[in-house]
């Protein structure tokens, strides 16, 4: 079969394309971006009629995923960590509802926080959830897993999680490729009230959710993913989860460890397997990309049995990602010292790109607030949270996705004026229009500026769920018109700006101003496109 040099993240999607999914759906977050992408792009994928679709966020993913599967075609939704906690409306609730087609979940979770506000570990979801976890340890299983998951999905009716973390998304290796798969037919479910939860249906769905834990245990002590590798050395046995497999294997350059070693890449964790390691071994150690699941498992609440080492008692520290340098250290292997790399160039932080519209924005916006004390921009997330750093220093917050409206609403209502909220154009339709009703409801006196440079910039230019219906959907929440003001955010209108943004300062109401100018990053690649086009012809 065909081999490809693929990052995890686009092994998955060939998985997907190959496994004979209908639709993928996702709001982009890195490191889970490039899984959408590399289906957009593909020519294979448009010729199968695959809908690879960007939505206005996570839960609508979850839920345009969730109704494919109800048709009984393959779907995939895809998400950052931090996007499962919008999506975890359905995505909860698809665990009660079930699958008619086969439904995976694609969590990337970020350890080390690359791009993201926190570490959160998504096994946590799809243990509270109740399903079926798949964790690969390489690039290979990544792309054997979307196979195998869409099976397990549709063998017990039930969405499967797929979860990655940061660097199995963004490192490459070969991939062999299966053959491909037909996609499913139309096919809806037998039950017609499955997805009806009603708190009667609902209760019945629940027990039998319940009762298929035994099964999916079975499974997953008998998947060919669960590993138990007996080792001569009994003194400690090793437990390494999904990507933290790869990384003990690389301090053994022989493949060999002394140690018996239980790999596991599919949850619920198998309960026997971990009897037999924990039984026939002094000692646990625990390596888990993540938080210490599996490790708070075998120490339960009293610790009383035997040695658990990992991340709670200090032998792998308790954030960041793993390395294979901190295994070898956890394994109590002799780590070279390592000097640090002479600062040859000096660090720059990271900043707002030249030419980019927000510069423009945030220069009359520090302006407009001269006269009041600094701490009263609320923000939200996007290549704009870079204003928090010099030279502007114009925010203040940034939390989650559509927090600058309510945060600000809030302050208002504790009597902070001004207030005001700072929010992307793809952010604002993500999860902004809800906290601007709510303010709208209220009478609350904030000023809301909404950032629009027409695409979702911050992970590479994704198409916007707000381009051309900024103003309407203002005016369809209730924002007065004539408190609906747009700018072009040039220096040659700075002026002019900056008089607006004190007038709808002092307003005393909901006002929303918008600076509107295309993201200079994809101002250039369209251009550059265009060169081209005129090029060839």
């Amino acid at each position: 079969m065909q081999k490809l040099l693929l990052l995890g993240d686009e092994a998955i999607a060939q998985g997907a394309i190959d496994a004979g999914i209908s639709g993928i759906y996702a709001y982009p977050g890195t490191p889970s971006t490039e899984i959408t992408e590399y289906v957009h792009a593909s020519k294979e994928a448009k010729q199968k009629g695959i809908v690879a679709s960007w939505t206005a966020n996570e839960k609508t993913s979850a839920e345009a995923a969730l109704g494919m599967s109800y048709a009984g075609k393959r779907a995939m939704v895809c998400m950052k960590h931090v996007g499962l906690n919008v999506a975890a409306d359905p995505f909860i609730n698809s665990s009660v509802t079930g699958a008619n087609g086969g439904l995976i979940f694609v969590v990337a979770d970020d350890p080390s926080m690359h791009s993201s506000q926190n570490e959160q570990d998504s096994r946590f979801f799809g243990k509270f959830a109740m399903i079926p976890i798949l964790e690969p340890s390489n690039q290979q299983e990544a792309y054997d897993m979307v196979h195998y998951g869409f099976d397990l999905s549709e063998k017990f009716k039930i969405p499967v999680m797929l979860r990655i973390t940061t660097r199995l998304a963004h490192s490459r290796s070969g991939v062999v490729r299966k053959p491909s798969r037909e996609q499913n037919q139309n096919k809806l479910p037998e039950n017609l009230r499955q997805f009806v939860l009603l708190p009667a249906i609902a209760r019945k769905q629940y027990k039998d959710l319940l009762n298929n834990q035994p099964a999916f245990e079975k499974d997953s002590h008998n998947s060919g993913y669960n590993k138990y590798i007996d080792g001569k050395d009994k003194s400690m046995g090793i437990i390494a989860c999904g990507l933290a497999y790869n990384y003990l294997m690389e301090n053994y350059p022989d493949r060999v460890v002394p140690y018996p070693v239980l790999k596991l890449s599919q949850y619920p964790t198998p309960t026997e397997l971990i009897r037999k390691i924990y039984n026939e071994c002094d000692k646990i150690l625990v390596l888990e990309d993540g938080y210490p699941i599996v490790e708070e498992l075998l120490k339960g609440a009293l610790s009383l049995g035997k040695e658990i080492k990992g991340r709670l008692d200090g032998s792998v520290p308790r954030d960041g990602e793993l390395n294979p340098t901190i295994v070898a250290k956890a394994l109590g292997m002799k780590v070279p010292d390592v000097k640090p790399i002479p600062e040859l160039v000096a660090g720059r932080p990271p900043s707002l790109c030249k030419g980019c519209p927000h510069i423009d924005s945030f220069v009359a916006l520090n302006e407009a607030l001269e006269k009041w004390a600094k701490g009263r921009v609320f923000s939200d997330i996007g290549c704009y949270t870079l204003s928090a750093l010099p030279p502007y220093e114009s925010i203040n917050t940034c939390v989650d996705m559509g927090a600058s409206i309510t945060m600000a609403k809030g302050a208002a209502d504790a009597g902070m004026f001004p207030a005001v909220a700072v929010i992307g154009d793809s952010t604002f339709t993500h999860s902004g229009i809800t906290g601007l009703l709510d303010a709208v409801n209220d009478k609350s006196n904030i000023t809301v500026i909404i950032l629009d440079n027409a695409t979702t910039g911050m992970t590479g230019g994704q198409p916007s769920a707000a381009l051309d219906k900024i103003e309407a959907i203002c005016k369809g929440v209730g924002v007065e018109e004539d408190h609906i003001r747009v700018l072009k955010p040039l220096k040659k209108h700075h002026e002019e700006n900056l008089a607006i943004m004190k007038e709808e300062l002092e307003y005393n109401g909901v006002s929303v101003i918008i600076p509107r100018r295309e993201c200079i990053q994809t101002l250039n690649k369209r251009m550059r496109e265009k060169f081209k086009e005129k090029a060839k012809n």
